[in-house]
């Protein structure tokens, strides 16, 4: 419907309803930025603060880039904390969490609605030095350091037009407010394409730099067992997510030479439950004897199984690698949070 591949006549008024109610959105977008602009409701933490954020509604690859500046910032010694909204949280954590809990056992996460308010547990409770942010552009009621911005390279405006007709949560201009930006899964779509990406955000926010990455697949995980990736290559596997960008998922395994027999998308954040699982070995048994199934690790958090189906059952770790401009992305976050790059 949004990406207007839905041509019928119901589809063509629904779509132009969509676009006039992004009208009083958008006011109310220009005008809660103008307010905080001003300082209205902003709260400081007393520490520094690091936002990952993006302007489009989906999947850019957040968790990874979170994963990756937490990481960066306890190799120069500093206590960390991430705070997070928790959409999709269950029993007080979400699936993002819970990933970054497997991959960052040594970072806590604190989730809630009200992000100001968790800055004080996460200082009193943690001792916490710096915080990150994730998912918090928007969330301009704690004030931060650095704003990083994620523009993933194969959607980057969300079908050019705010919500609800498109999938911008503000306008491109919002890209002015960023210390540094990040176009993400760059190599999923031609060079020209990042190049000519690269242009239009120069256009928008000319004196903020601009880093390119790769959301590259690190191992396969089930657990307490690691496999490399090159050891499914060639054979028949079934895959399924619940995550903001599943045709991402499917990318990444189609570039590793994994024959995809059946695939399967849930929802972003999908809750599973017992029904869901049993739906999901009466799919799996469907594969040959001798498949695998593959899933996210975000996903794979919430059910913690090694099989489905009598087929392995295997998470596929996903980290944030930079193809261009690491170094003054790295530069950038350690001068946020008070460190310099050569020192530990």
């Amino acid at each position: 419907m949004v990406r207007g591949t839905a041509r019928d006549p119901a589809a063509f008024l629904l779509r132009r309803a969509l676009w006039l109610a992004r009208l009083p959105y958008g006011l109310g977008v220009w005008w809660r930025n103008r307010r905080f602009d001003r300082g209205h409701d902003v709260h400081r933490a007393g520490v520094p603060v690091i936002c990952i954020g993006n302007l489009t509604v989906g999947g850019t690859g957040k968790t990874p880039c979170v994963e990756y500046v937490a990481r960066l910032l306890r190799e120069h010694d500093l206590r960390v904390a991430v705070l997070s909204r928790g959409y999709g949280a269950e029993a007080g954590r979400n699936d993002e969490a819970m990933v970054l809990e497997e991959n960052l056992p040594d970072v806590p996460h604190y989730q809630g609605a009200d992000r100001v308010a968790l800055v004080q547990t996460a200082i009193e409770e943690s001792e916490s030095e710096v915080l990150v942010l994730d998912d918090g552009f928007q969330h301009r009621r704690l004030a931060r350091d650095l704003d990083i911005v994620l523009i993933d390279a194969t959607d980057p405006w969300g079908s050019g037009y705010l919500l609800p007709r498109g999938g911008l949560r503000e306008s491109r201009q919002g890209l002015r407010r960023a210390g540094m930006i990040v176009l993400t899964r760059c190599d999923a779509v031609a060079a020209s394409d990042v190049d000519r990406l690269r242009d239009e955000v120069r256009q928008i926010a000319p004196e903020v730099g601009i880093a390119r990455s790769v959301h590259a697949p690190l191992e396969l995980t089930n657990g307490e067992s690691r496999a490399i990736v090159e050891s499914i290559r060639g054979k028949p596997v079934g895959a399924f997510c619940g995550i903001g960008n599943p045709e991402a998922f499917r990318r990444t395994l189609t570039s590793l030479g994994i024959e995809i027999r059946l695939f399967r998308e849930f929802p972003d954040h999908f809750a599973y439950g017992r029904e869901d699982v049993d739906e999901l070995r009466r799919w799996a048994a469907d594969l040959p004897a001798d498949a695998l199934v593959v899933t996210t690790q975000k996903d794979w958090v919430k059910l913690r199984l090694d099989d489905l189906g009598g087929r392995p059952l295997w998470a596929l770790r996903i980290g944030l690698q930079f193809t261009q401009g690491q170094d003054e992305f790295d530069r950038t976050v350690l001068q946020a949070a008070g460190r310099k790059r050569d020192s530990k």
